[in-house]
């Protein structure tokens, strides 16, 4: 009797990206093409990533969407910063599709840094890095507290 062949699954590549200052639709769009390529991604200090432009216009527009829908209708409005990164990314995958749902199902989101990725090393994105801003940014930390963040 011949011995069965077993298929070998290939390990996912993990990657641990620091968040750190990093802008968050640029830093969304790159992370939603890696995760369709099949990468695992864990992304730590999610409530240091920034948003660029005026501090008063972002807060302004943030507290406008939280008056949009309501009696358990329209969108959900996450005030975790771990969770609002998690739906920009979304935002950026095919969710509906079964590939965007494999995808979006392969990414982690941190506030701060969890013990277990203390010793991993972390990948730095330094062309998305808010020092190469000539604007204003606030932090997704500080959104998520004025639209009622208890940390």
């Amino acid at each position: 009797m011949a011995a069965l062949a077993v298929p070998r699954m290939n390990k996912m590549s993990m990657t641990v990206i620091d968040g750190d200052g990093l802008i968050l639709g640029r830093m969304a769009s790159i992370v939603a093409k890696r995760l369709l390529a099949g990468e695992k991604i864990e992304i730590v200090n999610a409530e240091n990533i920034v948003v660029s432009g005026n501090r008063h216009m972002i807060l302004k527009k943030e507290h406008k969407f939280l008056e949009v829908g309501g009696h358990g209708k329209g969108p959900i409005h996450y005030r975790q910063p771990h969770r609002m990164v998690r739906r920009t990314i979304r935002g950026m995958l095919p969710y509906r599709k079964d590939k965007g749902k494999k995808a979006f199902s392969r990414l982690k989101v941190h506030i701060g840094v969890p013990e277990e990725l203390e010793t991993a090393e972390k990948a730095k994105m330094p062309e998305v890095h808010s020092s190469n801003l000539n604007r204003r940014f606030v932090t997704i930390g500080v959104i998520a507290e004025s639209i009622g963040w208890k940390k």
